[in-house]
């Protein structure tokens, strides 16, 4: 079970490697949440997918590419690769809202801070699909400052088979690349990322939490197996950051915000 607070010894490992493992939420729950995000894949959960934005893994086929990223549902299938805005979803705002997830932000912003979520997603690695993601480290520069964390849940096991996330610990503390709009790395620097030593595979069974520095490089495989690999990423951050075209976010902690918080 995880706890309500994060402990000082977790908090240090996360400030000098960039990442920590929280520990293993409820199976119960994570049960629940496989079984929602199935309802939400083949269109039968009651949420407004018009607000939703949803992208297919394969839009014509095994070796097309990932369709738009778009709101509305593209038809009823368990192969989806992203699903956004997940908080407006009661079960996942009730699992995102969880009292260690409040802690952590307030660690990370203060305790008086309001917090919103820039992004609450799934992600999917379809069994034997899934897209290579290159060396990178998430940063928006279309926002008026970095949201600094990402909690990450496996909602199935996540090995290195398929494709679980790759990191670099300890990289969280320079933007290597800070221009590009995504912090995609070039292929060059994306090359020397790939020949280091140094870099661990986040094998994790489902139910598993990990929290991510935003700056931690990191990548991931192609699914090479027939098990799936589904999460839910959440990245939160200050309530008062704003885009360039004046959009701001939901709030899940603090002043206003949705649900029973």
């Amino acid at each position: 079970m995880l706890r309500e607070k994060i402990t000082d010894e977790q908090w240090q490992h996360f400030q000098e490697q960039g990442y920590v493992l929280l520990g293993r939420a409820d199976l119960d729950e994570i049960a629940a949440l496989q079984q929602r995000m199935d309802d939400i894949m083949l269109g039968t959960a009651d949420i407004d997918y018009d607000r939703v934005m949803m992208q297919l893994d394969r839009v014509d086929g095994p070796d097309s590419k990932p369709g738009p990223q778009s709101r509305g549902h593209k038809g009823p299938t368990l192969a989806y690769r992203k699903i956004q805005d997940l908080e407006l979803d009661p079960l996942f705002l009730a699992y995102l809202q969880k009292p260690l997830y409040r802690d952590i932000c307030s660690r990370i912003y203060g305790a008086d801070c309001n917090i919103a979520t820039f992004r609450s997603m799934f992600m999917n690695k379809p069994a034997g699909l899934g897209s290579y993601l290159i060396w990178h480290q998430d940063r928006w520069t279309n926002l008026d400052r970095d949201p600094l964390i990402t909690i990450w849940t496996a909602l199935d096991p996540a090995t290195k088979e398929n494709g679980c996330v790759q990191i670099v610990p300890g990289s969280h503390r320079q933007l290597l690349n800070p221009e590009h709009g995504s912090g995609f790395l070039s292929d060059e620097m994306a090359a020397q990322i790939a020949s280091r030593s140094d870099t661990v595979y986040l094998q994790m069974e489902a139910g598993e939490v990990v929290l991510l520095h935003n700056w931690m490089l990191h990548t991931s495989d192609v699914n090479h197996t027939q098990q799936s690999r589904r999460a839910f990423s959440v990245c939160y951050m200050d309530a008062a950051t704003v885009a360039d075209n004046g959009v701001t976010y939901l709030v899940v902690f603090g002043d206003g915000a949705l649900g029973p918080a």
